[in-house]
């Protein structure tokens, strides 16, 4: 099939300032170090996952740099139409060039308010960024939407930061760094959305049914001074850090990297958990 690309304006306009964190610089730290410390090994998880369902058109929402695009691309059949999104018109652009194949689509849009007729698609898949979504409810609502009747909608979100080690690490030296207002980033939005009770809730109220939440548990091996780097200068760490320390960004990476090395070694082995989330849709 072959999948149009209008959109419409009041989607290109949306939620332009949430984006503004995953800015350029950022966008390329987090491809360089972020993607190959934590989202790849997932990636393969969820591309495996997809290739059972045999889809042949895919949306991907808060696709970032494509880690995710890039390993559904090896598995999916080559037939397959994917389109990945973002509203980080930096992460596009950083991301898009790294792939470049057909059937392959890069553009701008909010998953809030996607610019998708109904029932385009066999699934929609979304790694790591629904934690991000303000109203989590009409994002599923919307992927519900724009899927065929029983296809299906598979997305990830990280365990408690307790549960990962370089992202726990990081947040406990940040917080030695700056003791009287430590950034709070980590545990205000990616590590926050754990709960699997709620989450299948949640996603069974916008419509999905047999919907499943399986913890996966996977490790990660990394330089002390690379993970330090990825959190605090490949995230929206990056502008917290920048509003308590101007102009000491690097700085505070190495101080990072230091208290990282100290407690898990020069070249630490780092476990994570996130669940792998899915559901049929209506």
């Amino acid at each position: 099939m072959t999948i149009a690309l209008d959109v419409e304006g009041g989607s290109q306009a949306a939620s332009t300032a949430s984006s503004a964190p995953f800015g350029e610089g950022v966008a390329d730290f987090y491809e360089s170090l972020l993607v190959p410390i934590l989202f790849e090994p997932y990636a393969s998880e969820v591309a495996t996952v997809a290739e059972r369902l045999k889809p042949t058109s895919v949306l991907e929402l808060a696709a970032g740099t494509g880690a995710l695009t890039r390993a559904l691309r090896a598995k999916l059949d080559p037939a397959a139409e994917i389109v990945a999104t973002d509203l980080s018109q930096a992460m596009i652009d950083v991301g898009a060039p790294t792939l470049t194949m057909s059937r392959t689509h890069w553009m701008h849009a909010d998953a809030q308010d996607l610019p998708f007729a109904p029932a385009m698609f066999d699934l929609v898949v979304c790694q790591f960024g629904v934690m991000f979504f303000p109203d989590k409810s009409k994002a599923y609502g919307e992927a519900a939407r724009v899927l065929r009747s029983g296809t299906h909608f598979l997305f990830t979100t990280w365990d408690s930061l307790s549960a990962n080690d370089f992202a726990r690490s990081v947040d406990e030296s940040l917080t030695n760094i700056f003791a009287s207002d430590p950034p709070d980033f980590l545990r205000r939005l990616p590590y926050s959305y754990f709960d699997p009770h709620a989450i299948k809730a949640q996603v069974s109220s916008a419509g999905f049914d047999a919907v499943s939440c399986d913890r996966v548990e996977l490790t990660s091996i990394a330089a002390a001074h690379d993970v330090a780097a990825a959190f605090c200068q490949g995230s929206p760490l990056r502008g917290e850090i920048e509003n308590r320390a101007p102009g000491r960004i690097g700085e505070i990476v190495d101080e990072v990297a230091e208290q990282v090395e100290s407690r898990h070694g020069v070249r630490p082995c780092g476990g994570m958990s996130a669940f792998i989330v899915g559901g049929r849709a209506p």
